[in-house]
């Protein structure tokens, strides 16, 4: 009897031998390519975050001048009504000090607090008017301000604003704020116009990220 036995293929064990690792390979590479992708999106989520936390924090800086603006024009178009302004420390009130460049505010050492507001590195300040939004009820929120607040902003944005002196037509006598879009100033029978720098610092999303915006607004003063 003639007994036929099973030829066996080593050649085709070798090659599903070889299926499987390139298989292993080509998982391998998948894996790779999704940690990538996945911290690539990571990064972007990241970057569009701080983008967003610096807008925020722009804008409730913008909103804070606004506010300080119409604090000092609601104030001085009252008959008789002026902006309080101390001389050598920051009104507790307003927010207002008289310019002076010879004060310890705009020194360089110790109590210089109107130059740290002004021109201070990337932190946050505890300085000046707390700005709490048109009704004072706080700005952080949209919770208590639905139609005016900025949500998820850190903290409310500050500002001072500064007495320039009066406004005077360029040339005329010693060191003072020029302009021309205003009415003579300190004559008889005129109005004395002061130009008044508002300086507003701001946080975004975090109290890390602080923008600081600057105006000027001319209006009424007492002298």
């Amino acid at each position: 009897m003639f007994i036929r036995r099973p030829h066996l293929n080593f050649q085709q064990r070798r090659q599903k031998g070889a299926v499987l690792l390139v298989a292993l390979i080509f998982l391998i590479l998948l894996t790779l390519l999704a940690i990538g992708a996945s911290s690539g999106s990571l990064l972007q989520q990241r970057m569009v975050a701080a983008t967003r936390s610096a807008q925020l924090a722009q804008m409730s800086a913008d909103t804070a001048l606004r506010g300080a603006e119409w604090k000092i024009w609601s104030t001085t178009t009252a008959v008789g009504g002026y902006l309080v302004c101390d001389g050598g420390d920051i009104n507790a009130t307003t927010g207002c000090v008289k310019y002076d460049p010879t004060s310890p505010l705009y020194g360089t050492g110790s109590g210089n607090y109107v130059t740290q507001f002004r021109t201070g590195n990337n932190t946050w300040l505890s300085t000046g008017i707390e700005y709490k939004g048109t009704d004072d009820s706080g700005f952080t929120s949209a919770s208590n301000q639905p139609d005016v607040a900025s949500p998820n902003v850190a903290a409310n944005p500050r500002y001072i604003i500064e007495d320039m002196g009066l406004v005077k037509p360029p040339g005329a006598g010693p060191q003072h704020e020029s302009g021309v879009t205003g009415p003579n100033s300190g004559g008889a029978g005129h109005i004395n116009i002061h130009i008044y720098r508002i300086t507003a610092r701001a946080a975004g999303g975090n109290q890390n990220v602080v923008r600081v915006a600057q105006s000027t607004f001319d209006a009424q003063a007492s002298n």
